[in-house]
């Protein structure tokens, strides 16, 4: 049965496909930690976002299986082999300056527009129409194949580390959860803090630094940084000083006289931590601003390291860090979080991402090592490890011929600085849903997909199911 039109296959289903992403976009499945429950342990939106799959799955004759409101699983076939399609339900926060409601799922010029269109709960529901073609079409499968459901993807994968607790292992699997054609080498991920102690009785000065803030997750490149500044200085100049400042450097901002000093806020572009020269830290703007600033000592000591070392250097080079090879390209650093108070000093969230070859032992000994001197210290130190399949798998050999068949376009493999539920498998690769000259615009505001694009990557899917489960 190898002539079957996929593409009409999914085009037959098309407005149901389009209306189930459209229910699925609108639920607001953000890490909420402070509203957890036991049977919600990652907060109310990624427990409902989970039952709608899984709800969705058991009506429409797969089985289902929730495990703990951490993962799930939507399974049909028989066979000893397990195929794995791994996705995932949660989403980042959506930030600031959308054109329409980021829960909206609203349709316009072709595009479904949503946090999370495109990363990862449209490719969820096109990898899902393509499972439920395959099974509504009746076709025979030597491989059970199981949709696995993660929650928290885009914080710290409790829900895999507890999924692979529990469950099997696929012998091989694919996640919808990047580009076209395949991604089959990801680099190493980890996030850690640069912590600075708190000095009592050093914040003399004329100027303090009461509080300075950007940024909320590691991944992110932070699109908003505010500072407090108080003392006994010339406000109306730090104000001229600042607007001068937004102008040169093409960014938008506002001071704020408050009763106990001076707020400043500015407004950076966010992006995915993958590639921080894709966004403009909004922290890393202020803090250079601030370094010009007479700071007391503390506040001085924390923004002067923060701009010295990462201030237009996503490369790690400052540091001593700096890496590349062949197959991942180079290491990466984002600063995703930084926070300073008088009174609790000041930590920076880091997002590291190391190419395949590269010994992250050997790079984090180099940053403790620079960090000491300069009164920080290296805390909540994560690692994931780079994740390689053989070019010549059957994975990967199998989508590529997919590919080709549903496209024309030969299928070169990629190697990304995201990490994607693949590397959580032995073998497994990261296969679309972004076809190649698409812009990226994962973890940004007006985040969307195309719907031409939603509809070519149920048909690939359905294929690739299909070829590899036969």
């Amino acid at each position: 049965m190898t002539d079957i039109n996929w593409l009409e296959e999914v085009l037959r289903r098309k407005e149901n496909l389009l209306k189930d992403t459209q229910e699925f976009l609108k639920i607001k499945s953000i890490l909420d930690e402070e509203n957890v429950t036991h049977d919600a342990p990652l907060g109310e939106g990624i427990d409902q976002a989970l039952q709608f799959m899984l709800s969705k799955g058991s009506d429409d004759g797969f089985t289902a299986k929730n495990l703990d409101g951490l993962a799930g699983h939507l399974e049909m076939g028989q066979g000893e082999d397990l195929l794995g399609i791994l996705c995932h339900v949660d989403v980042v926060p959506e930030g600031d300056g959308w054109s329409s409601d980021p829960f909206g799922a609203e349709i316009r010029d072709g595009k479904i527009y949503a946090r999370g269109a495109i990363d990862d709960k449209g490719p969820t529901m096109a990898a899902y129409y393509a499972m439920l073609i395959v099974k509504e079409l009746g076709l025979p499968l030597s491989k059970r194949v199981r949709m696995i459901l993660g929650t928290d993807e885009e914080s710290d994968w409790r829900c895999v580390d507890h999924y692979f607790k529990h469950e099997e292992m696929p012998a091989m699997g694919f996640a919808p959860d990047a580009d076209f054609p395949i991604i089959y080498a990801e680099k190493g991920i980890s996030d850690f803090d640069l912590c600075l102690e708190a000095e009592s009785g050093s914040h003399v000065g004329t100027m303090q630094l009461v509080s300075f803030h950007s940024g909320r997750r590691y991944n992110m490149v932070p699109d908003y940084a505010e500072a407090l500044l108080r003392g006994s200085f010339d406000q109306g100049d730090v104000i001229s000083k600042f607007n001068d400042y937004l102008y040169k450097v093409k960014l938008n901002g506002k001071t704020e006289i408050v009763e106990n000093g001076l707020s400043l806020s500015l407004e950076g572009v966010s992006a995915h931590g993958m590639e921080p020269n894709h966004g403009k830290n909004a922290g890393l703007f202020l803090s250079a601003f601030l370094n010009e600033m007479e700071l007391d000592v503390v506040a001085k000591k924390y923004i002067h390291f923060v701009t010295s070392y990462f201030l237009d250097d996503s490369r790690g080079k400052q540091l001593g860090v700096s890496y590349n090879d062949d197959i991942t390209g180079d290491l990466t650093i984002n600063v995703g979080k930084l926070s300073y108070s008088m009174n609790n000093g000041g930590s920076i969230g880091i997002n590291l991402r190391y190419p395949v070859t590269n010994d992250i032992d050997e790079t984090r000994k180099k940053i403790e090592e620079r960090c000491v001197n300069h009164g920080f210290k290296l805390t909540n130190f994560s690692n994931s490890n780079p994740h390689h399949v053989d070019s010549n798998h059957i994975l990967v050999k199998t989508l590529q011929k997919v590919y080709k068949e549903q496209t024309g376009e030969e299928a070169t493999l990629l190697s990304i600085g995201g990490g994607t539920y693949a590397r959580s498998l032995a073998a497994g690769v990261a296969f679309g849903p972004l076809f190649p000259g698409r812009p990226d615009i994962a973890h940004q505001k007006d985040e969307y997909m195309v719907i031409d694009d939603l509809v070519k990557a149920t048909a690939i899917y359905a294929q690739a199911i299909y070829e590899l489960a036969k």
